[in-house]
């Protein structure tokens, strides 16, 4: 694998600690959000107590039971775990480059602080000048891949939440959406494009946990993690390949619920959807589309901000920026911008109806 180099002080300093604990989540240690706090399992050393702390004002991790040298970061702790997941001597470089695609930085990438105005930034992403040295170039991964038969044997209720945010249950039902009675739990399996499962999520319905751990994490059942990891993957590509094949376009979305409100709103036939389940959206991700013919990306992006220019406005802007400058070159990029103030905040293109949705879509930033 090629390692290449990556601001790790950047990366590590510009986390959130909602970011960390997904990934802390998808390493297997189940984290529980306490203040600025998270109490994970101790995947450092292979131990099931709750006693590895992840400090977010010191972005530093510590063990208090079992490492010798109590006191790391997140790259030290995917270090450990990788090798002992890989049974190998995973290196401190492989670490840092995992956590930097799962986040989605590029190589040597620097945030630029610099307060700038929604026009001005709108601006640059229109007058871009594209690299024209950067390679796409990549090799498949192949995950890990699990045993989904008790899938069938999980109850198939209609979910009345997902059923309020524009889900039919016949969509639902296409999806392999089924519901974990113990710990009352949305599954969502998660397919690689030839259609092996390599992963389950489960959205939680009890707001307590929401809170503690998120409201998605992996499915646990007897002992087993179904986790993996989500850079390496885009939710709905492996239903939704043909379709995409034939228009040359998809909608990259956070979530999955996105992919399937986009199914009903348009039919099945006609999805073109996929998740990247997070907000990062890496090299990889961008390869699996542009590798089958996709010649326009429409990023449709929670929307992550309550006033233009604000400090999430102007985040979610920089995150905008680097994906243009990341894959621009390679494919057209558009994305669902909401200058005229249609969604709720935090809420997804998707969630407001087909109507807002559509008006997002014909207002789109394109970039050439």
């Amino acid at each position: 694998m090629q390692i290449y180099d990556y601001d790790k002080d950047v990366i590590k300093n510009n986390l959130t600690i909602e970011q960390v604990r997904d990934l802390i989540a998808e390493l297997g240690g189940e984290p529980q959000l306490q203040h600025e706090v998270l109490l994970c399992k101790t995947i450092c050393h292979d131990g099931d107590s709750h006693k590895l702390y992840y400090y977010d004002n010191t972005k530093l991790c510590r063990c208090y039971t079992g490492c010798a040298e109590p006191t790391f970061d997140i790259f030290e702790l995917v270090r450990k775990v990788k090798s002992r997941e890989l049974d190998c001597d995973y290196q401190l470089p492989q670490a840092i480059q995992y956590v930097a695609q799962y986040f989605g930085y590029a190589p040597s990438e620097r945030i630029d602080e610099t307060p700038t105005s929604i026009d001005a930034d709108l601006q640059y992403l229109e007058n871009y000048d594209r690299i024209n040295n950067i390679s796409l170039e990549t090799k498949i991964v192949e995950l890990k891949e699990y045993d989904g038969k008790f899938l069938k044997n999980l109850p198939r209720p209609r979910i009345e939440p997902w059923i309020k945010d524009g889900i039919s249950q016949e969509i639902m039902d296409f999806y392999e959406i089924c519901y974990d009675p113990k710990n009352c739990g949305i599954v969502i399996p998660h397919r690689d494009v030839n259609g092996r499962l390599i992963g389950i999520r489960e959205r939680t319905l009890i707001k307590e946990n929401a809170e503690l751990y998120g409201k998605y994490r992996p499915m646990k059942l007897n002992k087993q993690m179904y986790n993996h990891p989500l850079s390496f993957a885009l939710y709905g590509l492996y239903q939704n390949q043909e379709n995409i094949k034939r228009v040359k376009k998809a909608f990259v979305f956070e979530s999955e619920k996105s992919v399937l409100q986009y199914a009903t709103m348009f039919g099945q036939e006609n999805n073109i959807a996929v998740a990247i389940c997070g907000s990062s959206f890496i090299q990889y991700q961008a390869w699996l589309l542009i590798n089958m013919g996709v010649q326009e990306i429409i990023v449709g992006l929670d929307k992550q901000y309550q006033e233009l220019n604000d400090d999430e406005h102007k985040k979610l802007v920089r995150n905008l920026k680097g994906i243009h400058n990341k894959y621009g070159q390679f494919v057209t990029i558009s994305y669902l911008f909401d200058k005229e103030n249609l969604l709720s905040y935090k809420a997804s293109p998707t969630d407001e109806g087909k109507e807002k949705f559509l008006q997002l879509y014909n207002n789109r930033v394109n970039l050439y």
